[in-house]
């Protein structure tokens, strides 16, 4: 079951996919999916059903929000074409880490709001790693396990740089790195494993071979249904140990 909200968050109105079981229940514990570079679309709505049907009811809420209306994109093609490519880009530009975290609090009353008063879940792909993790240091008496699935710039030299909150984390992280993946190479693989054992953080950093980045999202062109399915084993394993 889904169904669309208005988020009000600090700077405006976001949309949001509230995804529950098919059975009509409304479980008391949630789960934030943090959207790739291509926006909510239905591939996510059907990994947020995955996730629903194991007991959680489901956000996939709009980052874009601030900037009016975009695409729909094709996330097969949209970064081949220029002109979707630059629009791309600038979006995510235009959504930087700190917006999204402060995105956060909106979005965890937004899951009260529908029945959820347990522990929340975070998962990211893509941009949306970092900014899962980073909600994570953020609102660490909320959300209690936060995943990242071919996230990029996770230990880079920016000052947002999600490792860089590694001593502000209590929740349970995990880390799944595309086996190519010039957007986390293993030199931030190995910044980010070093900043967390140091930080105490309860991590795991899982390197998935002949992946490549996307490749748990069913509508991207390098999609691997075995791995996207061994993703979502490690996901919910975590949740269900820590949710």
């Amino acid at each position: 079951m889904q169904y669309e909200i208005d988020i009000k968050t600090a700077d405006g109105m976001a949309k949001g996919m509230i995804v529950k079981p098919q059975d009509g229940s409304t479980p008391d514990k949630g789960v934030i999916i943090y959207m790739d570079a291509f926006g909510p679309r239905e591939a996510l709505y059907w990994m947020g059903e995955r996730i629903a049907e194991r007991g959680y009811t489901v956000l996939v809420p709009d980052l874009y929000y601030r900037s009016g209306s975009y695409g729909p994109f094709d996330a097969r093609t949209a970064f081949t074409q220029e002109d979707t490519g630059n629009q791309i880009r600038a979006l995510m530009k235009a959504t930087g880490q700190a917006l999204t975290a402060r995105d956060g609090e909106a979005f965890i009353a937004a899951l009260t709001g529908e029945g959820v008063s347990g522990a929340i879940g975070a998962v990211g792909y893509c941009m949306g790693g970092g900014r899962a993790i980073t909600a994570a240091a953020h609102y660490p008496d909320r959300i209690k396990a936060a995943a990242s699935f071919h996230g990029g710039n996770l230990a880079s030299d920016a000052e947002d740089s999600p490792h860089r909150l590694a001593d502000r984390i209590k929740a349970r992280i995990y880390v799944g790195v595309a086996g190519v993946d010039n957007s986390f190479p293993p030199e931030q693989s190995a910044r980010f494993a070093e900043a967390f054992r140091i930080g105490g953080v309860d991590h795991a950093v899982e390197n998935y071979i002949g992946m490549a980045h996307g490749w748990t999202v069913p509508d991207h062109g390098v999609y691997d249904r075995e791995g996207s399915e061994r993703h979502f084993k490690r996901l919910l394993t975590l949740f269900e140990e820590t949710l």
